[in-house]
């Protein structure tokens, strides 16, 4: 086996040039297999998708369209790649232990990658590279440069990308969303989100790792502590979400839903806010000894309210906003975003039709089959690799304005702080060896 983080960089890059050349010649083939009649697939014309990490959401969302069978699946705890085997009629399925294996097996066209977000964009860089079509679970990065390096292997290779932000796919975000751009509620000058916790940082003893599971593996890019159960789970007391390396805690946990909402409520999918700020100096990270429940982390990580500010004038104010969208303040009324709903006040505004002329929003009733449906027309999903990345962004700017504690300059376009090297610092970060980036895409 190749050691963990040598990747045969050569090797990807013979394929996926050559694999681009063809896109040129033929954009709309897809790799290996094409579809047939969406209700009735043959055996030969499914799509062949490979899970990247078999965890607690990979096995959440490994239900997939009619057009789609699941071939193969990767995961440091091996174990878990094996269970996979389970939930598919798939009988040429293979396990792996090195994702990188996978990525080399023709018979998957596509992947899903619900590793840690501290994984993500490794797996979707490599991914890319190999010709393969992701769908990669939010937050859809650790650091900005990060999203950056995503966007641009997904465009230079051509492929089909879809960022697991399902609120894009409710019928009733999308339509909340329409009502706030074209006007229902007046000009917004105000949203209210919720207070996001940011990550905090953990220095627990050593427990014995699970038979099966490759920890230096798992710790991949960040530096290798000992094993702890509390650490491996998503969420649990606290579990990796709420832990800085792996995770930007809630602020990019449940944020990448919330400020996603926002981003596409103000029509900022390929921009962002001009300002970042926090209140009550710089945010210093506690470092637990022992387990602790998420409640008390969180609490003490989000005392520092988070505010932005978009060029347009509107006031961000994370405070006790919804956690998967945000209140609308407009001149004539308000709009209160949530998961699959939301209310206006006063209610009447949510019975006014749109106007003929109307921003109408990219209309998906299913995030998964979108993401299907766009494998066969090469078309861009409703939360394509830019949108991932965006919605992502804004939620690193709120822990970055926690940890430095003063206002920042934020440029979307150049994605940089403008002369200030401090801010700039936390951009990326140094990643372990061999797990680093590959070189720029």
């Amino acid at each position: 086996m190749i050691p963990p983080g040598k990747i045969s960089r050569r090797r990807f890059l013979a394929r996926s040039g050559a694999q681009t050349a063809a896109a040129v010649a033929a954009p709309m083939v897809i790799p290996r297999r094409g579809l047939a009649a969406a209700d009735k697939p043959g055996a030969n014309d499914r799509i062949g998708v490979g899970f990247i990490g078999c965890g607690r959401r990979g096995g959440q969302i490994m239900r997939l369209p009619a057009q789609g069978e699941i071939v193969a699946a990767a995961d440091c705890d091996f174990t878990r790649a094996e269970k996979t085997a389970r939930r598919t009629e798939c009988k040429s399925f293979k396990a792996y232990r090195d994702y990188r294996q996978l990525l080399d097996n023709k018979a998957v066209d596509a992947v899903v990658v619900a590793t840690p977000d501290h994984w993500r964009a490794l797996n979707c860089i490599h991914a890319a590279q190999a010709g393969k079509d992701i769908y990669a679970e939010k937050p859809l990065t650790l650091t900005i440069k990060e999203g950056r390096a995503i966007a641009n292997a997904v465009r230079k290779y051509k492929r089909v990308f879809q960022t697991g932000s399902q609120q894009r796919s409710m019928a009733p975000n999308r339509i909340a969303c329409e009502m706030v751009r074209n006007g229902l509620i007046g000009k917004v000058h105000t949203v209210i989100g919720a207070n996001y916790p940011s990550p905090w940082l953990m220095d627990l003893p050593g427990q014995p790792a699970p038979e099966g599971l490759n920890w230096d593996v798992w710790c991949g890019q960040a530096p290798v502590v000992p094993f702890h159960k509390e650490l491996y789970v998503p969420r649990g007391n606290p579990g990796w979400i709420s832990v800085w390396p792996y995770s930007g805690g809630e602020m990019t946990g449940w944020g990448a839903h919330g400020l996603d909402q926002i981003q596409w409520a103000l029509g900022a999918d390929e921009s962002g806010p001009i300002e970042a700020w926090s209140e009550g100096g710089p945010y210093k990270p506690k470092t637990y000894t022992a387990p602790v429940s998420r409640p008390e982390g969180n609490a003490a990580s989000a005392k520092h309210k988070v505010f932005f500010r978009y060029a347009s004038g509107v006031l961000v104010k994370l405070d006790n906003g919804s956690g998967a969208g945000g209140t609308f303040v407009g001149e004539c009324g308000k709009m209160m975003i949530r998961r699959n709903g939301f209310k206006t006040d006063p209610p009447e505004l949510a019975k006014e039709p749109l106007p003929s002329d109307a921003v109408r929003l990219y209309k998906s009733d299913n995030h998964m089959q979108n993401w299907f449906d766009c494998m066969n027309s090469r078309k861009r999903c409703v939360a394509d690799v830019e949108i991932g990345h965006r919605s992502c962004t804004v939620c690193h700017l709120g822990n970055i304005a926690r940890w430095l504690g003063r206002k920042l300059k934020w440029d979307p376009e150049k994605e940089i702080f403008p002369g200030d090297d401090e801010a700039n610092k936390y951009l990326d970060i140094e990643r372990r060896k061999p797990y680093q980036l590959p070189d720029p895409v």
